[in-house]
């Protein structure tokens, strides 16, 4: 338990530090992916959506990343859940097993989410 919580608060520091280092210069961290085909990967925009989440600006958090918008309340939803789990149960591991077969669903989900962000009928889906 002391692991988790130290890594999840570790987590949030870097954040913050990289949150005042991007606001200070304007560089960010350039994707491999991008920079290699030209293409949008299924998490370009991802930084961008977590800052503008800092600052509650949810319309230009939508605009970086629409899948992870999208997605991130049903994660936050499970994260406390199993935390609430955790506390009233009292487990001896914080988070249990997830089926395989959700793994599959979002990886089928996310790949199709890169390609339909790169095609040309879709342009207000890029970053």
């Amino acid at each position: 338990m002391f692991k988790t919580i130290f890594f999840f608060i570790l987590g949030i520091l870097l954040l913050i530090g990289y949150y005042f280092y991007y606001s200070k210069t304007g560089r960010g961290i350039e994707c491999p992916f991008h920079q290699a085909t030209g293409l949008y990967c299924p998490g370009c925009g991802i930084t961008r959506l977590i800052f503008a989440l800092m600052v509650l600006d949810f319309k230009g958090a939508f605009g970086y990343n629409q899948f992870l918008f999208i997605l991130l309340p049903f994660l936050l939803f499970y994260f406390f859940y199993q935390v609430y789990l955790y506390i009233v149960n009292k487990k001896d591991k914080i988070f249990s097993k997830i089926p395989n077969y959700v793994y599959v669903i979002l990886l089928i989900i996310t790949i199709g989410w890169g390609v339909v962000r790169n095609l040309p009928m879709f342009p207000y889906l890029r970053p």
